[in-house]
């Protein structure tokens, strides 16, 4: 069993190399998931097998942590930043004046967020972010998920311990499908990828991260005993051991070739499936790097020159105001059609009144358009030497254009909101089709148009009422017979099946995704319960802060909410989450908060106990918790909420004597398939001292 399992790992790190890396797929989608399935069992049935570099590790957990801060052992310095050809020029000419002749390599500035990935023995140790260049966090568990950082490193001739440099990215793909599930939910879209990148790396949920469809280049070898003495032939041997690094790089012997290299990267990022802001030109050969040296901040062997932000001027024709199934109102400006980073745009996002005021654009202005991996391009500012007098200030407007009904702003909120949810057509049908959708209810055969077709027919009005359908009622309608309404009844009745968690984030709660929706049902475990919490009780679920809370609040003390629930109720959805497996009820009742770091247990395993013996985690300390287990370097904002509160504080000896003792328990197959291979932390975070290179 131990070969197959060594088996499948090395089959499915090759075929992640090949597509992530190489973009050279090796097997079908089909086949490579039907491989993992088959680790992840002999895993899970194995867990004397437990490797942390598995590929297994690449989905990520579900469980939170906490990232702890480690000293880089090579400083992670900035790059200094010029936006001019002539600085550039300078550059060159300062280091060829201190070092004679000089090769430099050329490569494309990633618009991300920098990472030191450290290899030891040929496996990843750890992964740590710049931090302030001298300390970062270690966001292992995180960057694991990333396919394209391998966790094993393939070929030989790699030092026994090294670093390498380099940038996570969202590309543009993932970026356009984050923001459209953030909007879909009401929240706001991120402004580009290096913002998403970077909030995403530090998320609490490494199951979220491997999810979001991160990828990373790396661009920079720190160690000793390098393979080779310079930086070009450092990172084609990087190559052969599995890391992602560029094919836009370029060694130049002259300034010629430098501006060659810029001009034509700056013609072609447009056309690049992820963002660049820029070129870096660096000395390749080490001891010229060594000799030039370094500030405190920045080397002086390397610079990166600044891309201009891609810009169309383009007239403002007119504005629309979109209303979404929040009611969130969003302005949305027509255009003269322009050319742009290789699309023509018609369109472009004006966010919101706020942004309006402060560029004060105008119907009739000549407008700056930007597109940087956003949905809907951007307008940046106005040329105000084309505005004529015709150009009157936009006056924002006060009523919904779909309703009439008069707008509302929340003080804090950037946006407009249509308070009529109940009689404004697109919040109704928005809302229905949300909840048909393919990750909510996930209904086939009613699409966008059969909402609006049944609706328009007076045939539904709420989410309830589709489950009031009948054949016949479908059948008559226009474009539609008796196997489509076949078809969609069959789906209604299979769509009782559906799990709390995706019924609970089809209800539509403003702020609550997908994600929010199974936090929600695992801490809770039933609607009942979320119905009834105070908004202190909803904030201790993960991922659920005040403002989540306060809008859960708000939806189920509406009444017409309320009356939509018991409908879907008494139709049979699935409202209790389905039961979990326990090994007795010692802890049933009983809430815990866990702190620090344990001699027995990881705290991924303690919190598997909790709930194998009936307990309850909650993610911080509140007058709902009954203890806080404490490990050792506990966290002194818990310590001091808990001695406040007066909530009880006991060890890991003390939680072990709760459930019985750990005498032929802990190496139950229950527990073990309970901690699951990816949900395992490194049993030592290693920090040591940084030093010049």
């Amino acid at each position: 069993m131990l070969e197959r399992i060594e088996q499948l790992r090395k089959e499915l790190t090759l075929y992640n190399h090949k597509y992530y890396v190489e973009a050279t797929p090796v097997v079908s989608d089909y086949e490579y998931d039907r491989l993992l399935r088959e680790l992840q069992d002999l895993e899970a049935a194995h867990p004397e097998c437990y490797d942390p570099t598995s590929p297994t590790m690449r989905v990520g957990s579900d469980l939170t942590n906490e990232f702890v801060s480690v000293a880089h052992r090579f400083p992670m310095l900035s790059l200094s930043n010029t936006y001019s050809l002539d600085e550039l020029k300078d550059f060159v000419e300062k280091v060829e004046r201190e070092e004679g002749p000089t090769e430099f390599v050329c490569e494309l500035k990633f618009d991300g967020t920098a990472i030191s990935l450290t290899y030891e023995h040929g496996r990843l140790l750890r992964a740590v972010t710049r931090g302030d260049g001298v300390r970062g966090d270690d966001v292992t568990a995180n960057i694991r998920t990333i396919r394209s950082v391998p966790l094993v490193l393939q070929g030989e001739g790699w030092p026994d311990y090294f670093e390498m440099r380099g940038e996570v990215i969202m590309p543009h793909a993932s970026f356009n499908r984050l923001n459209a599930e953030r909007v879909e939910v009401g929240e706001s879209p991120f402004a580009n990828p290096r913002n998403a990148a970077a909030g995403t790396i530090k998320l609490q949920s490494s199951q979220e991260v491997a999810r979001r469809g991160l990828d990373c280049f790396l661009y920079y070898m720190v160690g000793e005993g390098l393979p080779h003495q310079n930086h070009w032939d450092n990172l084609q041997a990087a190559k052969e051991w599995g890391f992602k690094i560029s094919d836009r790089m370029q060694k130049c012997r002259s300034w010629e070739e430098i501006e060659s290299f810029i001009t034509r990267t700056d013609g072609e990022r447009g056309e690049l499936p992820y963002d660049t802001d820029g070129a870096v030109v660096k000395a390749n050969d080490y001891m010229a790097q060594r000799r030039l040296g370094s500030t405190a901040k920045a080397p002086r062997w390397a610079v990166a020159y600044k891309f201009k932000a891609e810009q169309a001027l383009t007239r403002l024709l007119s504005v629309d105001f979109q209303v979404g199934r929040t009611g969130a109102v969003t302005p949305v400006a027509n255009l003269d059609p322009v050319q742009l980073a290789g699309t023509v745009v018609k369109r472009a996002s004006l966010h919101n009144a706020d942004q309006i005021a402060l560029l004060d654009v105008r119907v009739g202005d000549m407008v700056y358009v930007e597109k940087g991996g956003e949905i809907i391009p951007k307008i940046t500012g106005v040329e105000l030497s084309e505005r004529t007098e015709e150009c009157k200030p936009l006056q924002y407007i006060t009523h919904c254009p779909e309703c009439g009904v008069e707008l509302v702003r929340v003080e804090g909120d950037a946006k407009h909101f249509c308070p009529n949810q109940d009689g404004c057509r697109p919040q109704i049908v928005g809302r229905i089709i949300h909840f048909i959708s393919r990750k909510a209810m996930n209904i086939e055969g009613i699409g966008e148009e059969t909402v609006e077709l049944l609706y328009d027919s007076g045939l539904i009005k709420t989410i309830a009422d589709l489950y009031d359908l009948q054949p016949t009622m479908i059948a008559t309608l226009p474009r539609m017979g008796a196997k489509s309404a076949e078809n969609i009844m069959r789906e209604l009745s299979l769509s009782r099946e559906v799990p709390f968690e995706r019924v609970l984030f089809a209800l539509g709660i403003r702020f609550v995704g997908e994600t929010t929706a199974k936090y929600l049902a695992h801490h809770f475990g039933n609607l009942d319960a979320i119905m009834n919490a105070s908004e202190a009780e909803l904030a201790e679920a993960d991922e659920v802060g005040e403002k989540i809370a306060a809008s859960i609040r708000a939806y189920f003390e509406d009444e017409q909410n309320r009356s939509i629930i018991e409908r879907l109720r008494a139709v049979g959805l699935q409202f209790v989450e389905a039961e979990k497996q326990t090994l007795s009820n010692s802890l049933e009742g009983l809430s815990f908060v866990i702190s620090g770091s344990f001699e027995r247990h990881s705290r991924d395993e303690l919190k598997a106990l909790i709930e194998l013996h009936g307990g309850k985690n909650l993610a911080a300390v509140s007058g709902a918790t009954s203890y806080l287990l404490a490990g050792d370097k506990i966290g002194p904002a818990k310590l001091q909420k808990a001695t406040k509160l007066g909530v009880k504080i006991i060890s890991e000896s003390d939680f072990e004597a709760m459930i019985g003792g750990l005498e032929g328990v802990a190496t139950q197959p229950e527990i073990q398939q309970a901690i699951k291979p990816e949900n395992k932390k490194e049993s030592e975070k290693i920090a040591v001292q940084g030093e010049l290179f």
